[in-house]
């Protein structure tokens, strides 16, 4: 086997090998904390926050009514009792018994209205978690095939190294070293050959350059650079 297929062997292994290292490397980013669940739970957490406050505004405002309704009851059974006879003081009780009323009626309303809301945000509570559960299910399924998949390329790359290895035994470290060189410097060391034109800058070769192509020998392409290999 002439040196530039050996070569092309090589940097066929090489291309695969970074190909699947860059899918391992792109795979790793994806791995670990999902932002979208983060944020999903974080709303959640604001939202239960805003629930409970809400149910202790409820349970204070209907404490409130409860108190309230206690003095309205004495105030009533003592206006109508008939134990009050002076005019003025059953004036200054009937206006306590009003101003009561009224009280109880804007703690009912703010009541209903905080009810309201409750109810609202124990909604959005439910559909928040429900959200959050479907992302984290998506999530771990992702996160498990995601790493079945690593676990795959990482089988692949062991098989290619292993071939790396076995091909560059068999080429001159001189040889490598050049071909390492050039692929540095221009991404792809050896250019395939068809129909007499370098796949690697597209440029049709001389009669002399095709000859020596032929005749096995290491031969660069005059224009780009890259060792020449006829398939």
């Amino acid at each position: 086997m002439n040196v530039a297929k050996q070569l092309y062997q090589l940097q066929e292994v090489d291309l695969e090998l970074e190909s699947n290292e860059q899918a391992i490397s792109q795979i790793a980013s994806q791995l670990g904390e999902s932002q979208a669940v983060v944020r999903a739970h974080t709303k959640l957490t604001l939202e239960q926050q805003r629930l409970e406050e809400l149910e202790r505004q409820q349970r204070s405002a209907e404490w409130e009514i409860d108190d309230l309704m206690v003095k309205l009851a004495a105030a009533e059974d003592k206006l109508y009792s008939g134990s009050i006879r002076n005019p003025k003081e059953l004036t200054n009780l009937q206006h306590e018994v009003d101003g009561l009323k009224a009280r109880r009626d804007q703690l009912e309303d703010k009541a209903l209205e905080i009810m309201s809301q409750v109810e609202l945000t124990e909604a959005s509570v439910a559909s928040m978690s429900s959200e959050l559960k479907r992302l984290e299910a998506k999530w771990h399924r992702q996160q498990q095939q995601l790493s079945s998949d690593m676990e795959q390329l990482k089988v692949i790359v062991s098989d290619l190294k292993h071939k790396q290895q076995l091909l560059s035994a068999q080429i001159d470290p001189g040889e490598i070293k050049f071909y390492q060189e050039l692929k540095k410097r221009k991404g792809t060391a050896v250019a395939k050959v068809e129909q007499g034109i370098c796949f690697g800058c597209r440029i049709s070769l001389s009669t002399t350059a095709l000859q020596q192509v032929r005749s096995g020998n290491l031969v660069r392409c005059s224009n780009c650079g890259r060792i020449l290999f006829l398939a």
